[in-house]
């Protein structure tokens, strides 16, 4: 009896093992069947919301009309990591950073791998104007010296979502001052299913 026990504790440990060292693999294709099941929660009280929720919540945050918000699984999946704490190199809930954060949206909601820092993230995109914006599409920072040193994700209405050092992922506004100051260009990659 005791020889099975100890052998259902291993396999236990095994299995919680490769799920936890899978956790930071972002960029691992999903099934189709495991990209579409989005847990809905309200980051606050963890209570599931439903679309209409979701659309009337960033709705309100974008201060744009609910019917524009359309990629209701876009919106859940940041609803699910907002406020996320930034933990640098980090790609799980106990803290993540930007490039990581932008890696699990893009492979979650776009089937789109992600690799590397912001900078090397740059390099693949096709530099647009700030008018061109399109949700989706990425947005650079020089915030320390001459080099790209964070990224993020633009939504709608010069809104972005980004995992922030000091208060985790969260959405600002392009014109806020602080990322007026520090921003450096916006890219596109093509080959993302909108």
């Amino acid at each position: 009896m005791g020889r099975m026990n100890k052998l259902k504790q291993n396999l236990f440990l095994i299995s919680f093992t490769a799920i936890a060292l899978s956790a930071c693999q972002p960029h691992k294709k999903l099934s189709n069947t495991a990209e579409k099941q989005v847990i809905l929660k309200d980051s606050k009280t963890s209570s599931a919301l439903s679309n209409s929720q979701l659309k009337t919540k960033y709705g309100a945050l974008l201060t744009i009309d609910e019917s524009r918000i359309e990629n209701v699984a876009l919106y859940a999946l940041i609803d699910e990591w907002y406020g996320t704490a930034y933990k640098y190199g980090g790609c799980d809930k106990n803290g993540v950073d930007c490039s990581n954060f932008v890696g699990i949206v893009y492979q979650q909601i776009y089937a789109t791998s992600l690799k590397g820092s912001s900078a090397s993230i740059f390099n693949q995109c096709k530099v647009i104007t700030k008018k061109e914006l399109k949700e989706g599409d990425l947005l650079f920072f020089k915030i320390e010296g001459n080099s790209i040193s964070h990224i993020g994700m633009y939504l709608q209405n010069n809104k972005f979502v980004h995992a922030t050092t000091k208060k985790g992922v969260m959405i600002n506004d392009l014109d806020e001052a602080y990322y007026a100051k520090y921003f450096y260009r916006a890219g596109r990659l093509e080959k993302i299913n909108r």
